[in-house]
């Protein structure tokens, strides 16, 4: 039996067949240093039209016709809506009548005026002479004076008359709704033969050459422009000092055209601690709509940060390790915290590491504690 075994042994032996070897595994590694980094600020937004206008009728009546339809495009001055104008126009023939009346009422009071203006005059010229008594001088100066109080109160009905043609003529212009501004029809709640009142909402217009994009974003972030004792100058400043914004749809989809911030809110919400921004969007085509969602991207340089690649962090449940290679060669976790820089590769530490620390990066998810991950041929090879 032993006789048997040695042979066994003997016979592999001979036949030159190579055992296993121990293999090194091969890991990569860096020195983390500090660098400049465009990171993409990401925020959900709502888009609105600058111009955005409800429209409600001035009058109340019957709506006549609907010129227009949801989605539809249009120019300032184009007509909307047009209500039943009968009674409006009724209204501007009385008001026509009664300021003829009124005029017929000025003529005749301007006429009497005048002849009480003679008798006056001659009464006094008589007077003069001695002619006549001063009490029918009095009396034709009482009826001189009295026709001209009523030339100024047919003058004043004149003018009120006129004022019931001019409203019942701008009442009747409101029977026919114009676009107040070039833009697109929103959803039309109204029908054909609807009563409707200054109390009805007809539709929105939504004033879209140009969309704003509004959205929050903490205060920390712009801590530069609402920190205590900046000035409006200041926080202009700081707005035209920042990057163009691109704006993405819910698809995936990236607006062509790029925007700006044009405003800050002034007030900090005191429960989410955050602040109104809006970004302004160009609209020469008309492919953005009022209540389209999607997602502004802001570009934000973060200066003399330490970037160090994905693969080198490795996920512990709600910890984040990386293993950072010691004097002699051996690896040891370290627990950072990062933040995202939006390229898919890469994550900023924010503590944890120190500039000038090697850290492993490829087959940082293989390492064990302890474990030696340089050798004096790799490190001489080792690319910094």
């Amino acid at each position: 039996m032993f006789a048997s075994i040695l042979g066994i042994a003997f016979g592999i032996t001979s036949c030159g067949l190579d055992m296993p070897k121990e293999t090194k595994t091969s890991y990569e590694t860096m020195t983390v240093k500090k660098q400049d980094i465009t990171v993409p600020l990401k925020f959900s937004a709502k888009l609105k039209g600058q111009s955005d206008v409800t429209i409600s009728p001035q009058v109340s009546g019957q709506l006549m016709k609907i010129c227009v339809t949801e989605g539809q495009r249009v120019k300032r001055g184009q007509t909307l809506f047009i209500i039943d104008s009968r009674n409006a126009q009724h209204e501007v023939e009385a008001a026509r009548a009664n300021l003829q009346a009124a005029q017929a009422n000025l003529t005749a009071a301007q006429a009497q005026a005048n002849s009480a203006k003679l008798e006056f005059e001659s009464n006094k010229n008589l007077f003069d002479k001695k002619i006549v008594s001063s009490y029918m001088l009095e009396n034709s100066r009482n009826s001189y004076n009295q026709a001209l109080a009523a030339v100024s109160q047919a003058k004043a009905s004149v003018t009120q008359a006129q004022s019931a043609v001019n409203r019942a003529r701008v009442n009747l212009g409101f029977c026919t709704i114009t676009a107040p501004v070039t833009g697109v029809i929103g959803e039309i709640p109204v029908r054909t033969g609807d009563q409707v009142s200054p109390a009805s909402n007809l539709t929105i217009l939504s004033g879209n050459t140009t969309m704003d994009a509004e959205f929050s974003v903490t205060e920390a972030l712009i801590e530069e422009s609402v920190s205590a004792g900046a000035t409006q100058a200041d926080k202009d400043k700081y707005i035209a000092e920042l990057p163009e914004v691109t704006f993405v749809m819910k698809n995936g989809t990236e607006y062509s055209h790029k925007g700006r911030v044009t405003s800050l809110t002034g007030v900090v919400d005191a429960v989410t601690g955050s602040l109104g921004v809006k970004a302004s969007f160009p609209n020469p085509d008309g492919h953005l709509f009022s209540g389209i969602q999607g997602t502004v991207v802001l570009p934000m340089t973060e200066k003399d940060v330490m970037i160090i690649p994905q693969i080198a962090v490795v996920k512990l449940q709600d910890r984040q390790l990386v293993y950072k290679v010691k004097a002699d060669s051996t690896a040891t976790a370290i627990t950072v915290t990062t933040a995202d820089t939006g390229n898919g590769k890469d994550v900023i530490v924010i503590s944890g590491l120190n500039v000038g620390d090697k850290i492993v990066t490829t087959g940082a998810n293989n390492v064990q504690e302890g474990q030696r991950v340089l050798y004096p041929e790799e490190a001489k090879s080792e690319k910094k």
